[in-house]
This record gives structure tokens, C-alpha cells and sequence, in this order.
């Protein structure tokens, strides 16, 4: 936390604007989109609830089938089950992590071949590297298929300017607990269509028609951000450029005292990408460690009382989604295999950083 959550809160409390809406929630929303270059934001509870409206705006309904990057954690693609639809997982590129344009396309050709033209596309910014946008939307323009770019993790990260979240028909963001800024709980949806976020609007608000008495044409849901968690947002927001440059100091302190170590490999931001550097991970080659391992490095670690996790594990070997349509070959397999999340908060000391890295150090010089 900074400094202004507290005066926002208190604001609220003065005014007694608590739930379920009030005026920071409309600032919030107006600070989102002045930050991201959109028109138009819908504050939520959490980023999964924003991926689920951004597919029910899109008519996503039962047996329709939605593309969704395998490599990135479960909220990703739990929305395409909650509407009945169908997951089709696509593979990971090197170069950032993020969703294979190679295979990507090859997915909508199949499927179309298969008489199933996806209705939507999800890629997500690992870890807040973007992912190859412009390959991925040359793609979804030309077979005609929405994108939702899942930010979740990406707040303050650019891709050749454009903040990410702006670049699809839908952006999501996340302020979970563990994001860049947090409300403690909570997401946004952005986009740039006032008609569909003004309907994001109203079905995260239980979908309650305009009418004196409580009456339901549609299905809502309880999606909405209250104005206090929303007040946390705007003084995070204050600060966040200084998270920013604390979680890319991380980076750069691991890589100058990591890189030159046989076996430990950082991803590198290509040309034109900028990462908020969420949290900085780590590849660990056993071939070139003398047999070291990623789970030694962890387990480590542990037992210094220092969290550190495996990348993420990809959906399309999740036990609750394995049987869906996978395109790929064994990238995503060997991140999973190889990487290491390791300790990247905002507000880790010099001191804690040195320790982290001496003992990684310890463990592969042993």
C-alpha cells in the first residue's frame, strides 16, 4: 500500500459511500481508461469475472468453441466452461512465453475444416510480457474472430506504445492480491464500444431492469467492484509507475548476478516490448548445470522460508481440462519443466534480494 488508499477510503466512509457502487468506482473506471488508452472500463470483482462477460458480449454459448493460450493460469480459460463452451489450448512461442501465432492459426484452420469457426480468441501477457499482438490480431482480422486480451497480469506493460489491455476488443485486467496493484480483489473489463460496456454493466449488476421495483429480463451476475475497494484502486494507481520500476529493479538486480551462470536463462523483452516485470522468472537447463534442477533451486529455497513457483503449470495437462483440443508442440511443457518464479514483490530490501540469490548460487555451485 502507499499513502492516498487511506485518504480515498476514508473519503468513503465520510461520505458513507460503502457498496455497491459510488462515485470512486466512476473515478476509478475514468483513471483506468486514461491510463490504457481505451474509451470505456466496467470495474469488476475480479479479472475472471471480465473474461466471463467479455465472452457472454460475444454470444459465446454451449458447444461454441473458444481459443485460449495453454500456457497461464486457470482463470484464462474457466470462463469458456462456465458458458458450455469448448477450450481449444494453443502452445507458447520463446520468444515471450505468450501464445504461438504459428499455432494459432494453424487451430482456426483445423477447426474451421472441422465445421467450428472459434468465436473468440484469449491470449494473455505472461508474467507482464506482451505477447506478439500484431501477429495475433493480423490473424483474428483475417478469419474474422474477436480477440479478449487477458492483461491480468500485464498493468503497465506496453507493446510498441499501446498500453496492454487496448489492443483487443476486449482488454481484462486484474487487481487480485498478488498483481502489480491490487484492491485487494478485483478486475476491470476495457473495450472501446460504449454499447457493450454500458451491458457489461448492467449484467455484472445482477442485470436489474430500469423499473421501480426489482424485475430480471436477463441473467446477471454479482460482478461489480464496491466503492471501496475502488478507492483502494485510485490511490494505487498513484503508484503505479513506482511498482513498475521496483518489480523491473528486481529483474535487473537477478539478471546482473544470474545470467552468467551456466544453465540460468532470463526472458529478454524483444524490441518494442515493455514488461512491468510482474515477477521475474527464471529457466534452469539441467544439461548445463551439472544436473541441478528447477525443484532443487525451490526446494531450497523453502526451506530458507523463501516462496518461490514453478511456472505455470499448462492447462492442456490440467487433469479438469486434458480431453480439450491442444495445438502445439512441447514448448509450454518446458517451461513448466524448467522455470522458476522467484521472489519479485515491490518491496523487497537489497538485503532480501542478495540472500535469494546466494542461495541459488549455493545450490549451483555445490
Amino acid at each position: 500500500m502507499g499513502e492516498m488508499e487511506q485518504v480515498y477510503v476514508k473519503n468513503a466512509f465520510e461520505t458513507n459511500w460503502i457498496a455497491p457502487l459510488g462515485p470512486h468506482v466512476d473515478g476509478f473506471e475514468k483513471e483506468l481508461q486514461l491510463l490504457t488508452n481505451t474509451n470505456y472500463a466496467a470495474a469488476l470483482n475480479s479479472g475472471t469475472s471480465a473474461i466471463h462477460l467479455a465472452l457472454i458480449l460475444l454470444d459465446v454459448k454451449h458447444g461454441d468453441e473458444v481459443i485460449c493460450q495453454s500456457f497461464t493460469f486457470s482463470a484464462s480459460a474457466n470462463p469458456i466452461v462456465y458458458q458450455g463452451a469448448v477450450p481449444i489450448f494453443i502452445d507458447s512461442e520463446p520468444e515471450t512465453w505468450n501464445m504461438c501465432p504459428k499455432h494459432l492459426e494453424a487451430a482456426i484452420i483445423d477447426r474451421l475444416q472441422n465445421g467450428k469457426k472459434p468465436k473468440a480468441i484469449i491470449p494473455v501477457h505472461l508474467y507482464g510480457m506482451p505477447a506478439k499482438m500484431n501477429e495475433i490480431l493480423a490473424i483474428a482480422a483475417k478469419y474474422d474472430i474477436p480477440v479478449v486480451e487477458d492483461a491480468a497480469e500485464a498493468l503497465g506493460s506496453t507493446y510498441f506504445g499501446k498500453s496492454c489491455g487496448s489492443l483487443g476488443k476486449f482488454g481484462v485486467l486484474s487487481f487480485n492480491g498478488n498483481k502489480i496493484i491490487t484492491t485487494s480483489g478485483g478486475g476491470a473489463l476495457l473495450g472501446n464500444d460504449d454499447l457493450l460496456i454500458k451491458k457489461a454493466r448492467f449484467l455484472a449488476t445482477q442485470a436489474r431492469d430500469q423499473a421501480p421495483h426489482y424485475q430480471h429480463s436477463e441473467i446477471g451476475y454479482n460482478y461489480r467492484m464496491s466503492n471501496v475497494l475502488a478507492a483502494i484502486g485510485r490511490g494505487q494507481l498513484e503508484v503505479l509507475a513506482d511498482r513498475v520500476a521496483q518489480r523491473r529493479s528486481n529483474y535487473d538486480y537477478y539478471l546482473s548476478n544470474l545470467s552468467t551462470i551456466p544453465g540460468i536463462s532470463f526472458l529478454p523483452e524483444p524490441n518494442g516490448f515493455f514488461s512491468n516485470r510482474w515477477l521475474t522468472c527464471i529457466l534452469i537447463n539441467p544439461s548445463e548445470t551439472g544436473g541441478i534442477t528447477r525443484e532443487d533451486i525451490r526446494l531450497k529455497l523453502e526451506s530458507e522460508n523463501i516462496e518461490s513457483r514453478p511456472l505455470w503449470k499448462p492447462m492442456h495437462k490440467q487433469p479438469i481440462f486434458e480431453h480439450y483440443p491442444y495445438y502445439g508442440d512441447n514448448i509450454a511443457e518446458q517451461l513448466f519443466e524448467n522455470g522458476l518464479c522467484i521472489p519479485s514483490g515491490s518491496n523487497l530490501s537489497l538485503e532480501d534480494l542478495s540472500k535469494t540469490v546466494e542461495i541459488i548460487k549455493s545450490v549451483l555451485n555445490r
